[in-house]
């Protein structure tokens, strides 16, 4: 057996597995994301929320995605039909491909490339075409409106997030996750790792994230109170539910990349305690948490604020940084807090 695994089949299979295993995780986490999501937005608002099928209601969201899954997919007489099953395939694969390059314990990651970080703006890069082919594809002013507004908000959104993503590898001189996370392993544990150093942008971080995922109070691309749901106004069924599953999934990966980038991945945030996996989706839920507070009690912001804010104010303060952190690494500032390479993480 350990010999057929040295061979290209053996390979391949091993391959296989671990992508397997990513998306089961994806997956089986998407369902208690859901759940999670609608518990916490009930008890900020005072209600049950989910409690009745299954235990405590946590089956509620298979009930769901069965209900979608089994109804008729209705398909716009004047849409063209190709490109509008293309659209939520390509937002749900595209999610799930980011996973990729995501570590989950030292040496636990499907592909471990040196520029990881680059792959996962490409690929995130790319999503916004599933919901502009969306928005097309209906043949409808709504769902056309929000595409637009979607292409708008996500390139907008992805200039601040490089940037302060540019900030990090400076300071770790290296665009490899795992590298990332062993430059924050320190003596001090939480204090170690990069939300310390690199402050102001863990802030800006996070909203850019809101607005690049469409989550509240950014979610424009699908404000029911003016365009009817937006983009995905005339889809239903299976395709609905890929469009909704694509999200959750780069909701997801926004809350791993905030982990790895900021928060020190699967290290333990006590000096003595081990690390592990455990840490990682602690930390990951943890800022799915903060998601779903942020929608349930923030207002909508108007389509003008929210490129204002990207603009005039992240994509500024995001660039002064990087000057700064090139500054303070260049001069191993602070006892090299800024340049990682230099003292060995």
């Amino acid at each position: 057996m350990a010999d057929f695994l040295t061979t290209p089949g053996g390979i391949a299979l091993i391959i296989v597995a671990q992508v397997l295993a990513v998306v089961g995780f994806v997956m089986i986490s998407m369902l208690f994301l859901v759940y999670g999501d609608r518990k916490i937005w009930a008890a900020v608002q005072m209600r049950r929320g989910p409690n009745v099928v299954g235990v405590f209601g946590l089956l509620q969201t298979v009930a769901d995605a069965l209900k979608y899954v089994v109804k008729e997919i209705v398909i716009p007489a004047g849409a063209d039909k190709t490109v509008f099953m293309l659209a939520p395939l390509t937002s749900f694969v595209l999610a799930l491909v980011a996973w990729a390059v995501i570590p989950f314990n030292d040496g636990w990651v499907v592909s471990d490339i040196n520029v990881a970080i680059l792959y996962v703006f490409a690929v995130s890069s790319l999503e916004v075409y599933g919901v502009i082919m969306g928005g097309w594809a209906s043949n409808s002013k709504y769902p056309f409106l929000g595409s637009l507004r979607s292409a708008a908000q996500m390139i907008s959104y992805e200039v601040s997030i490089g940037l302060i993503i540019i900030g990090v590898i400076i300071s770790t001189g290296s665009m490899n996750f795992g590298d990332i996370v062993r430059a924050q392993d320190g003596n001090y544990g939480f204090f170690s790792w990069y939300w310390l150093p690199h402050f102001p942008m863990v802030f800006l971080f996070f909203i850019s994230a809101l607005a690049e995922t469409n989550r509240p109070p950014f979610d424009l691309p699908e404000a029911e109170s003016e365009l009817v749901a937006g983009y995905q106004v005339e889809y239903s069924s299976t395709p609905f539910l890929l469009f909704m599953a694509g999200e959750y999934t780069a909701i997801f990966l926004m809350c791993a990349l905030t982990t790895l980038l900021f928060f020190g991945g699967w290290l333990s945030p006590i000096p003595g305690l081990p690390d592990g996996v455990l840490w990682m989706i602690g930390k990951m839920a943890f800022f799915f948490f903060l998601f779903a507070m942020v929608k349930a009690i923030t207002p909508r912001y108007r389509y003008d604020q929210l490129m204002r804010l990207g603009w005039k104010v992240f994509l500024p303060m995001s660039l002064v940084w990087v000057v700064v952190v090139a500054f303070l690494a260049k001069f191993e500032a602070f006892g090299g807090a800024y340049a990682r390479w230099v003292i060995g993480g």
